[in-house]
């Protein structure tokens, strides 16, 4: 028993310190992204129903390191603040599938092949989902943007921080806060990834992974109820595809998994339509089946050629791998601590109570309290994660507190005490 807790372990750590350097420099060029853009440029950049607004939420979601949870209150405010409905399509479509950090993870267990077609899959993805959008949704009336708060400390005046303060900025947001978003999925992916690539046989995986008939619809069942982060995707993915799996179903699941879970199902249903919802997930099909056909289609004509797929973890001498791996183990270690610190502040009982059953995640909860806070009257604002409760104590309607935490994309329910 012990020597298979061994093997899992050393194959897990195997991934883990692999991905590392990768993950590392992703996450600073994700905090750099989140300092030098700000949401507001964003937003305004979005705010039209066209052609070239639907190429620019694609441009500004490929890098942007979001899941399909972070992105449904970033697309709730968009929508907000005057973004049509095919830019929120084909941000949601192009922004949980891929962000810096997964493109150089995916080069680092995957290869230059992954690392080229997956951010073009996402930019493809998410321009198709706009255009059959703009074509159902003709005439659709948009309103002038208002004004937004800075990126790094949420004041709505104008303000300016200096150079020290932003660098600071960065590091907070690359190695504190993104980590205790996605740290728990990128844990979850790499031991997934352990277990099968310890314990399930070859054999199995060809026999029923290695052909595409089966693979292919396979896959797209299983990733578009789940939700696995674009970046903690990848070891499962890799430890598949090193089994025996087709390339291209690895690929499927790398779209349609980061892309689509039960919330952003509910999200995109409620706040855009039926209509619009069928067409996401028509394009994530299609998109996930025609790049992954591609990838096949190119490894099978390259004589598969291992070099297409080999991780670029290779070229990284192993000290560099193993202590990355030991610091981003660190940053993880921290932001779950923070979170059992966190769970243990219960609401108190003293203010209006809701229940926001999406809330799943730190961006969630940062979303959430800076709507409230923003409320006239609002004196103090506890939330509990674990338990999906908001508390709020001050002197502010309870209308007001909804219709606030249903602006940025989420759904609560007040409380009978």
């Amino acid at each position: 028993m012990w020597k298979v807790i061994e093997g899992i372990l050393l194959e897990t750590w195997e991934l883990f310190a692999d991905m590392s350097p990768y993950l590392i420099l992703g996450f600073l060029v994700a905090g750099l992204l989140h300092v030098v853009i700000p949401e507001g440029k964003i937003y305004r950049h979005l705010s039209g129903n066209n052609l070239l607004s639907v190429i620019k939420a694609s441009l500004f979601g490929v890098p942007l390191p979001l899941g399909s949870c972070g992105v449904i209150p970033v697309a709730g405010h968009l929508r907000k603040e005057g973004a049509g409905k095919s830019s929120i399509l084909s941000f949601l479509i192009s922004t949980p599938t891929t962000g810096i950090d997964s493109i150089l993870a995916t080069y680092s267990l995957l290869g230059p092949l992954f690392a080229i077609i997956r951010p073009i899959a996402a930019f493809f993805g998410g321009i198709l989902g706009g255009v059959s959008t703009n074509f159902s949704e003709k005439g659709e009336n948009i309103k002038p943007p208002e004004k937004f708060s800075c990126g790094i400390c949420d004041i709505i005046t104008p303000h300016s921080h200096s150079l020290i303060y932003k660098i600071k900025a960065v590091f907070m947001y690359a190695f504190f806060e993104l980590v205790e978003d996605i740290g728990k999925w990128i844990l979850i992916g790499v031991i997934a990834g352990g277990v099968i690539g310890y314990l399930v046989p070859s054999t199995f995986i060809e026999q029923y992974l290695g052909k595409t008939a089966l693979a292919y619809p396979l896959m797209l069942l299983i990733s578009i109820p789940m939700y696995v982060c674009a970046t903690g995707s990848i070891p499962i993915a890799a430890s598949l595809i090193a089994k025996g799996m087709t390339p291209g179903a690895g690929l499927i699941f790398l779209i349609a998994g980061p892309a689509t879970n039960t919330a952003t199902l509910s999200f995109v249903g409620g706040k855009l339509g039926k209509k619009i919802l069928f067409n996401y997930l028509l394009t994530i099909v299609i998109t996930a089946l025609l790049f992954g056909f591609i990838i096949d289609y190119i490894w099978q004509a390259s004589g598969q050629n291992i070099n297409l797929l080999g991780g670029g973890m290779k070229m990284l001498p192993q000290w560099l791998m193993d202590l990355s791996g030991i610091l981003l183990a660190g940053f993880i270690l921290r932001a779950g601590l923070k979170k059992l610190k966190k769970t243990k502040k219960e609401v108190t009982g003293m203010g209006t109570i809701f229940k926001v059953p999406d809330m799943s995640c730190e961006h969630c909860v940062k979303t959430i309290n800076s709507a409230i806070r923003g409320l006239s009257g609002v004196k103090d604002v506890r939330i509990n994660l674990k338990t999906k409760e908001v508390e709020v104590m001050g002197n502010v309607l309870s209308d007001k507190i909804v219709e606030a935490i249903k602006g940025v994309g989420y759904s609560p329910e007040e409380v009978k005490q």
